[in-house]
């Protein structure tokens, strides 16, 4: 076994770890069940007249140009029409002050954007920052003086838990805003193509079109991830919900209000998959967890701090020495001895 320290994030690989961790349930129990059958009975209400006033409405039209039957063409005739093609979804106030978050793929080439809050007044929105990966984008309306909007507390703090209760707030079908509960039923989930928020919040709670965008809210009442899409065979709400996490929402909203024009994102520099059960009997692993480095980039981080092909990081973003550092422990392909994964920096 050996310990190496790259000086860069390891998001990705902090979700592979920490969805195998859940899967042993090594959560921490720091919840309490509900004490009493009131408890169990207790209405969402609260919560939802806390958190509802910032969930808003957003339509945005755009110019798309139609081509005609192919047929009439070959004689000079029918050339392509214009026509305005629209789209609803929801977003989150998350600044008193106007600014707006919702889905990258409801406003993606929006060219007129218009925002409807809880109480139907409307005003035009401007992107401040789209960013594709994440699917999300920054809007931002202009208020009257010294108006402050109702706003969504946006918890980061990476305490939710499987089982924790969530409601899906969002405007579906553009019948009006609606309110759904359900649990957390996972967390960490990644998508197949490795892009994306890397650790999306998995959810039961029903989650329909038009609620793109809105928000995913705990019991507290505070922003936990925004409703981006769902896995159904149907294509209804029938299936699972994944909502892109707080962590994430916060750091594409601050680079947005920091006027930024492109999320930076830190750099690993090695393609990783999740260790199966074939390729954990193939190294000698006691339990299929970690990530299985596939490949390394030339001179990136992670081949300068020795991170080889067939390595196994089976924890990542640890304590480091003096100024908090990422840090990889690593069992190597070559090494078949079954020791402690790494000890402490």
């Amino acid at each position: 076994m050996r310990a190496v320290r790259v000086l860069a994030s390891s998001a990705v690989l902090a979700a592979f770890l920490a969805q195998s961790a859940a899967a042993q349930g090594l959560a921490p129990p720091n919840r309490a069940p509900p004490a009493n059958v009131v408890a169990m009975k207790s209405s969402f209400a609260p919560v939802v007249s806390r958190a509802a006033p910032a969930v808003v409405n957003i339509s945005a039209k755009r110019l798309v140009r139609q081509q005609t039957d192919p047929f009439w063409q070959l004689f000079g005739l029918g050339a392509p029409r214009a026509r305005i093609q629209g789209s609803l979804g929801s977003g989150v106030i998350v600044r008193a002050d106007g600014v707006i978050v919702t889905n990258n793929h409801v406003v993606e080439g929006g060219q007129e954007i218009t925002v409807a809050l809880a109480d139907r007044r409307e005003f035009p929105a401007r992107i401040l920052l789209a960013d594709p990966r994440t699917d999300l984008a920054v809007l931002k309306i202009e208020v009257p003086a010294g108006e402050r909007l109702p706003v969504l507390p946006i918890d980061d703090s990476g305490d939710i838990q499987v089982g924790d209760l969530v409601l899906a707030i969002g405007d579906p079908f553009g019948v009006g805003q609606t309110v759904t509960n359900g649990i957390v039923s996972a967390l960490n989930r990644t998508t197949d193509s490795g892009e994306g928020a890397g650790a999306y919040i998995q959810t039961d709670a029903a989650i329909n079109p038009g609620n793109s965008g809105g928000a995913l809210v705990d019991m507290d009442g505070d922003l936990i991830g925004v409703n981006s899409f769902i896995l159904s065979r149907s294509g209804t709400s029938s299936g699972v919900g994944f909502a892109v996490p707080a962590a994430v929402v916060r750091r594409v909203v601050d680079t947005a209000v920091g006027g930024g024009r492109a999320v930076v994102r830190p750099w690993l520099g090695a393609r990783t998959q999740s260790v199966t059960s074939e390729i954990a009997r193939s190294l000698g692993l006691p339990l299929p967890q970690g990530a299985l480095v596939a490949d390394i980039w030339p001179n990136s981080p992670a081949a300068r701090a020795g991170l080889r092909q067939g390595d196994v990081i089976s924890a990542a973003d640890g304590p480091g020495r003096g100024r908090r550092q990422p840090e990889l422990c690593v069992r190597h392909q070559a090494a078949r001895r079954n020791r402690p994964a790494c000890s402490p920096a």
